[in-house]
């Protein structure tokens, strides 16, 4: 697999990359097969979202793609009455920032390894924790 164009999200004034994909827990457990147009092997789930994080809880605030069709998605596609933003109730788990130099790139999803990783978990759309991770390039197979 590809890698993935990552989702977006603005955390405390900064606009990050995310590698986790809380919009598709939602669909999972609504039961909803969106029918997102292919647009390319770095994008299979063939959207983006944007989110914000605010007052310590996790929104929706934008949905770039189109359905199958041509159709293009906005929030109000899977959301009707919310143009702006949608509380991400249903999303209890962990985001995922990678923060800084590149040290391992991986051609898959979201496999690279980059300086640091800020861990920000969630329950039920709430903030729970905040954890910084520092990591290190992964040895080489000759090295020990």
């Amino acid at each position: 697999m590809t890698a993935q164009i990552s989702e977006i999200l603005h955390y405390q004034g900064r606009k990050q990359r995310m590698c986790t994909e809380p919009l598709g827990d939602y669909f999972a457990l609504a039961d909803i097969k969106p029918g997102f147009e292919f647009s390319s092997t770095a994008l299979w789930r063939g959207y983006v979202g944007e989110w914000d994080v605010q007052d310590g809880r996790l929104y929706l605030i934008k949905l770039t793609g189109n359905l199958e069709g041509g159709q293009p998605a906005s929030l109000e596609t899977f959301f009707p009455g919310f143009p702006d933003r949608v509380f991400a109730h249903w999303y209890t788990g962990q985001v995922r920032l990678p923060m800084g130099e590149l040290l391992q790139y991986v051609h898959g999803g979201y496999g690279s390894t980059y300086e640091q990783d800020l861990l920000i978990d969630f329950d039920q759309g709430v903030v729970t924790q905040t954890t910084l991770r520092h990591n290190s390039a992964p040895a080489k197979p000759n090295e020990s």
